[in-house]
């Protein structure tokens, strides 16, 4: 694997205290999956009537994990229910063999736990293509049962981790009718990074009572404005899982209450923010929005084909204005433009107007703003009132050297 040998320069300064979410536990351990002297398995116990969502990876190769945890997802919640999460392999491009190990994983959590096999959900994170030695994880969880606590959520960030260089954390509180709801989540991710659905791995809790039909609703709406608009590589992992789980166990009923969707979207856009912060070799946190487009559909399509142009993120990388690069994203992006109506900016900095040079461009300016660590690309199709926002990394030498030996 990639050597990890500094935290990203776009890292938080560090890893957020989250609330106790009354409901679920959680405990750490390792499994030697893959990795030596760090944990790899999270195990996640939660309450009976958890109310549980999920979005995965649309992936034609998706892992043997996702597909379980899609059957399983609108299920009755009467009974409680249990998350586990290894890293340091896939289960990906396993066949027979990563279906064996999910029903192991998933009938072992059920009999330690007590609870239905229906309700254990699984992802697996690493490399793909190497059969998961599913018997490494079920020998460690009489050992994460017994150590399960509503405290060890940082510690459950950081057992998925895999290529990441830090631990992410979310949180929010609100209040609804006088009693306080809270909101914890973790996540990881770092390259593979191309969603099209949440993205990674993302694991979401709440002690808030919301019916589960709603909650589908509000998850998949959410991801589809913040992990669907976030790329490092352009490439969609077999393994991307959402899971938010709503214990109940605070008492409140939120189901119809704009706060908590509100701060649901929060958590879940900072999630995806620190993971194009954590961008393998990133030293830019790039957001690009799009306007004037012929719809919102063709906006994201010019949106994402200027996040994933290797020209445009290079350019970035070299602290380079070179608009140039932005007007040849969105001629190849398939949807509607007008060359004598595009309009760019660089942060503050007009560089291109109506189809030309702006006059008033200054390119010591566009330069001085390149060399920020935070970068605006701001394009105006000039044909429409579609608008899309979108977010991406630079691209550098360090995610090359990542992820050239990543299976070494």
């Amino acid at each position: 694997m990639g050597k990890i040998t500094k935290v990203s320069p776009l890292a938080p300064a560090g890893f957020p205290e989250l609330p106790v979410i009354e409901g679920v536990q959680f405990a750490t351990v390792a499994a030697g999956v893959k990795y030596k002297d760090r944990t790899d398995v999270m195990l996640a116990q939660l309450a009976p009537g958890t109310a549980i969502a999920g979005v995965f990876t649309r992936s034609q190769t998706r892992a043997a994990p996702v597909l379980d945890c899609q059957a399983k997802i609108g299920g009755a919640t009467e009974k409680g229910a249990a998350i586990l999460v290894n890293s340091g392999n896939a289960n990906a491009f396993t066949g027979r063999r990563g279906i064996e190990a999910v029903e192991a994983i998933t009938a072992s959590v059920a009999q330690v736990c007590d609870i239905p096999q229906a309700r254990v959900f699984t992802s697996s994170t690493g490399v793909i293509g190497e059969p998961l030695p599913f018997e490494r994880v079920t020998a460690v969880i009489e050992t994460a049962k017994a150590s399960l606590n509503p405290g060890n959520i940082a510690d459950a960030a950081r057992a998925i981790m895999t290529t990441d260089t830090f631990a992410k954390g979310a949180s929010a509180t609100v209040d609804i009718g006088g009693k306080t709801v809270s909101i914890a989540g973790i996540a990881k991710g770092s390259g593979m990074i191309a969603p099209d659905m949440a993205t990674m791995l993302v694991y979401i809790f709440t002690d808030a009572i919301v019916d589960q039909t709603a909650l589908q609703a509000m998850v998949s709406d959410d991801s589809d404005r913040t992990f669907n608009c976030i790329t490092v590589d352009s490439d969609t992992s077999t393994s991307d899982s959402l899971i938010v789980a709503a214990t109940g166990a605070s008492g409140v009923n939120a189901t119809d209450d704009d706060t908590f969707r509100d701060a649901l979207h929060g958590v879940m856009q900072n999630l995806a923010f620190q993971v194009v912060r954590d961008g393998e070799g990133a030293t830019k946190f790039v957001e690009i929005a799009v306007t004037g487009a012929a719809s919102d559909a063709d906006a994201k399509l010019h949106a994402m084909a200027i996040a994933n142009s290797p020209l445009v993120k290079t350019a970035i990388a070299g602290e380079d204005p070179n608009w140039g690069r932005v007007v040849m994203a969105v001629g190849k992006s398939g949807a509607a433009a007008d060359r004598d109506r595009l309009s760019i900016r660089f942060g503050d900095v007009e560089v291109a107007k109506d189809g030309w040079r702006s006059p008033a461009y200054s390119e010591a300016d566009a330069a001085a703003h390149m060399k920020g660590e935070e970068i605006q690309i701001a394009v105006d199709i000039g044909i429409g009132s579609g608008t899309s926002t979108v977010w991406t990394c630079d691209l550098t030498h360090g995610y090359i050297e990542i992820n050239a030996d990543y299976r070494s």
